[in-house]
């Protein structure tokens, strides 16, 4: 038993270095089986003299005839395509190993690093040790470099042989062992490529020997595949060798490979002359279109950008009223026609490139990109502007608001001041009785205090005035004139309180007697009184609440202050009884007084008369109290039914999506069935706007009443527009991909099966479902498709001599090296990304394997309507084409002025360059 080389390689090999390790461990228990060593010896002998016989010479002992290094040396150059360093021509087992170490160095230099195979060891003859560096040699140069992962490798073409063999009954190819066991694979890889040179029709599967037969004979008489195992091998073994099942297999694989199909022929000169009207009419369709656009965009911006403000809420509910028909009726018709904008001018390019024609480039400032510049500056607008709208909309509101307030409070406080500066202004004290000298003390005490609880009403007026000065509002001029006033008032009030009290203080030692009761009533009964003003001003204090929560908080204060009534109702009774028990003592005294209660002007009537107007205010706050809660009530009801509704189409928009994002990675049927079953979804989405319509009534519901917030969801409004937006326009832009994958069937020959068989391939190795093929999975995509992507057999100078050009060659069988995979990614990834998306795929895979037209096939078909001339006559182009045709033809080609022109010769030739561009030169 024996273990062959374990790869360390180096950094551009790091990839593949566990699945070299994995493959040459050489399965130790396996080898134990005399079988299998056989089959390996067979298949590696015939693999080397299937390079060797190339320099005329072979091998019979692959233990022996590797002992001088010779034979070895001459092997690698040949695979390689490189020369190794000048062999020692000895005899001597110096020089053998001296040669064996020049190949392992070689080997050594392209990344593979043997470990546990000597020199020595060759050159003694050691079988395994040799067959574990053929299949090192074999891997490296025949197996590992036809792909880049550390398993693709083996992957890569156990799926090309799934793939060639999928058409065939009674094969499943599912590994490199007993999948071949019956020889059916053989046949249907050779049948595939070549099916004139078996009869599979006629093979059974219970034959095996006669199918593995069959195979390696064709494959050795017509392939230029050496026979590498016998049929008895293979069919007497439990398991054949995976080794020699890959390395034969690799064989059939560089060989069918590099097979080109036939010469595609020249397309039609109506084609051609057909795509090039389609297109240009594509052309002037898609300026219209984005010349409308802009020009709508445009008119559309100004209008949003007006942030004049309105004096009023209906005004400014008028605007906000005009900004909904926008986004409900104007806008709708724009969004589908940027959609069809972008459709259209992703169509044309794919017209243009699948008829190798140059790219449309609109006019200046109308490419997509500047119409979606545009687009975002008129939603920039819009956000703007609503934004707007509704902060006016409650600054209106605050202000109307604080208004009403002012002028509630104001007029409280002028009917309080009404006739007191009369009052301070006399002089009544000069001729009164000390008695009553006492009493209009003790009445302007009370006065003073009465002065001082209205202190916080004037402080609260001129607070609102100035809230409504910072806000802006428009009657400011009238609301600061009435405030000036009352300040000016109260500050004359102040004045002369201050004068008087003076007054009677001064006169206040002259007289000592005062009436206790009126006092006390008078005392008492002020304040109450001002309890009582202050509760009918709260009663009929007006409020805004936007919440059930505010109006709830409010109404608790209400049963609050209802909760109290009694308590006062009871100071009420003992004000009364005070002016009772005054009354009782003059009837009883028969004292001899005139006039009122010298010491105030609250009697007993106005003190009745303001209890009765509070026990009426109260059921009226109550009645306004449960309107507005019934009002809250209604806003929490359109809160709810928006939010059910928002909470429903938000995830089924988001569904919606990732779901048309899976079925434009999945493959049901042909291109046209997918179309179909696309066309079907849009119209299942668009069946759902009336939903969407519905929620656009609630969400105008809400704004009309002022609804500014709603906790019961996530998503507004302007969520679900953007969202079904997207909605439409991805459903849109993911039937276009389906229509330009058609154009490119179509255009350009290829079947469904090829284009199967191209989205297969893709999405294997699109493992991540990202749309994209990283540069390693794009090579190993292209390796299950057939491209045989091998290693570069020049020395990275540039320049090959004679003798390294036909090594290269033969050694090759005209693969492709990393220069030309380099050439393949620099179309397919042409900004160096590192990534391949599937449209440049199947652009890719268009050219390799269906029809073009070129400039030089359409001027070789105008040169033969033109009966080999080099140019042609305009009766010519009406007898041959259509006439719409011959006229678009004659309207575009100069007259010929060669040296063979004629009167009304026509230059079909630079016609034919025009129509392709200078790409095409």
């Amino acid at each position: 038993m024996y273990s062959t080389a374990r790869l360390d390689n180096m950094d551009q090999y790091d990839d593949d270095t566990v699945y070299m390790q994995q493959e040459d461990d050489w399965d130790r228990d396996m080898l134990l089986d005399p079988a299998w060593e056989k089959q390996q010896r067979k298949t590696f002998t015939a693999w080397c003299n299937s390079h060797l016989r190339k320099a005329g010479t072979q091998i019979e002992n692959i233990e022996e005839d590797f002992r001088d290094g010779l034979k070895l040396m001459l092997l690698l150059e040949v695979i390689s395509g490189e020369r190794l360093a000048k062999p020692e021509r000895g005899k001597m087992r110096v020089h053998k190993i001296s040669n064996v170490n020049k190949a392992l160095n070689f080997i050594a230099s392209k990344g593979v690093k043997l470990v546990s195979i000597g020199a020595e060891e060759i050159v003694d003859g050691n079988a395994k040790m040799t067959l574990g560096m053929i299949w090192t040699i074999i891997l490296r140069f025949a197996i590992q470099d036809i792909s880049v992962e550390e398993t693709s490798a083996k992957e890569g073409l156990l799926l090309w042989c799934q793939r060639k063999t999928a058409p065939y009954k009674n094969v499943n190819i599912q590994n490199f062992h007993i999948s071949w066991k019956d020889g059916l694979g053989f046949c249907a890889l050779i049948h595939r490529h070549r099916p004139e040179l078996i009869d599979y029709g006629k093979l059974r599967k219970d034959d095996p020997m006669t199918n593995l037969n069959t195979a390696f004979d064709v494959a050795e008489k017509y392939l230029d595949i050496p026979k590498m195992l016998d049929a008895e091998d293979i069919v007497g073994t439990a398991r054949p060798d995976e080794k020699a099942i890959m390395t034969y297999v690799s064989s059939f694989y560089h060989a069918f490979s590099g097979a080109q199909k036939a010469e595609t022929a020249a397309n039609r000169i109506c084609k051609v002359l057909a795509v090039n009207q389609e297109n240009e009419q594509l052309m002037e369709d898609y300026e219209k279109l984005a010349s409308d656009l802009l020009e709508w965009i445009r008119r559309t911006i100004p209008w949003l950008e007006n942030r004049m403000p309105e004096n009023t809420m209906q005004a400014m509910q008028q605007k906000l009223e005009d900004f909904r028909d926008y986004r409900r009726l104007h806008k709708p018709p724009k969004v589908q026609e940027k959609c069809q904008l972008e459709i259209n001018f992703n169509t044309l390019q794919t017209k243009l490139r699948l008829s190798n024609r140059p790219a449309f480039m609109p006019s200046e400032g109308k490419m997509v990109s500047d119409i979606n510049n545009a687009w975002g500056n008129l939603e920039g607008a819009e956000k703007g502007y609503e934004e707007w709208l509704l902060n006016e909309i409650r600054r209106l509101e605050r202000l109307d608001h604080l208004a009403e307030k002012f002028r509630q409070k104001a007029a409280i406080h002028e009917a309080w001041t009404e006739g007191k500066e009369e009052m301070l202004q006399k002089r009544d004290y000069e001729t009164a009785t000390l008695s009553e000298i006492k009493a209009l003390l003790k009445k302007h005490e009370a006065f003073e205090s009465d002065l001082a609880a209205h202190q916080d009403r004037v402080e609260q007026i001129a607070a609102i005035a100035q809230e409504l000065n910072e806000l802006d509002y428009y009657d400011s001029p009238s609301v600061n004139a009435r405030c000036q006033q009352i300040c000016d008032q109260w500050d004359s009030l102040g004045a002369l309180t201050q004068k008087r009290s003076e007054a009677l203080q001064r006169t206040e030692k002259l007289l000592e007697t005062i009436d206790q009761l009126y006092l006390e009533f008078a005392k008492r009964a002020a304040p109450f009184n001002n309890w009582m003003e202050g509760a009918m001003e709260d009663l009929q204090d007006t409020f805004i609440v936007h919440t059930i929560e505010e109006i709830q908080g409010l109404s608790t204060a209400h049963e609050q202050f209802k909760a109290t009534l009694p308590e006062a109702d009871k100071e009420r009774q003992a004000i009364l009884g005070i002016h009772n028990e005054i009354a009782k003592i003059v009837q009883t005294y028969h004292v001899n007084i005139t006039g009122t209660n010298p010491y105030t002007t609250i009697n007993p009537q106005e003190v009745n008369a303001k209890w009765d107007k509070v026990r009426q205010l109260v059921p009226q706050r109550d009645q306004a109290l449960i309107e507005e809660h019934a009002r809250q009530q209604n806003n929490e009801r359109l809160r709810r039914q928006f939010a059910n509704q928002a909470n429903v189409i938000g995830p089924w928009i988001q569904t919606k999506m990732e779901e048309i994002g899976r079925i434009s990675m999945e493959m049901h049927g042909t291109l046209e069935d997918q179309l179909t079953h696309l066309r079907q979804y849009e119209k299942s989405i668009v069946n759902y706007k009336p939903k969407i319509d519905q929620l656009e009534g609630d969400h105008q519901l809400i704004q009309e009443a002022l609804i500014f917030d709603n906790k019961h969801t996530k998503y507004t409004m302007e969520h679900i527009r953007v969202g079904w937006e997207q909605l439409l326009t991805t459903i849109a832009r993911t039937i276009n991909e389906i229509e330009n994958q058609i154009l490119t069937r179509d255009a350009k020959g290829i079947s469904q099966d090829q284009l199967n068989e191209f989205r297969a391939s893709f999405n294997h190795f699109d493992r991540d479902r990202s749309g994209t093929l990283g540069a390693e999975e794009f090579k190993a995509c292209l390796i299950s498709l057939g491209f045989d992507i091998a290693n570069d057999s020049q020395k990275r100078t540039g320049i090959m001599d004679a003798e390294d050009f036909k090594t290269c060659l033969i050694s090759m069988g005209y693969n492709l090296g990393e220069n030309e995979f380099s050439r393949i990614m620099s179309i397919v990834d042409p900004n160096r990304m590192g990534i391949v998306t599937f449209q440049a795929f199947i652009d890719f895979m268009s050219r390799e394997t269906a029809d073009t037209d070129t400039a030089d096939q359409v001027m070789a078909s105008f040169k033969v309507l033109a009966g080999d001339k080099n140019y042609i006559l305009a009766d010519e182009l009406r007898r041959e084409l259509p006439p719409d045709q011959a006229e678009y033809c004659m309207a575009r080609m100069a007259p010929y002025t060669g040296p063979d022109a004629v009167p009304g010769a026509l230059d079909y030739m630079s016609f034919s360059t025009a129509l392709y561009g200078e790409s095409d030169l």
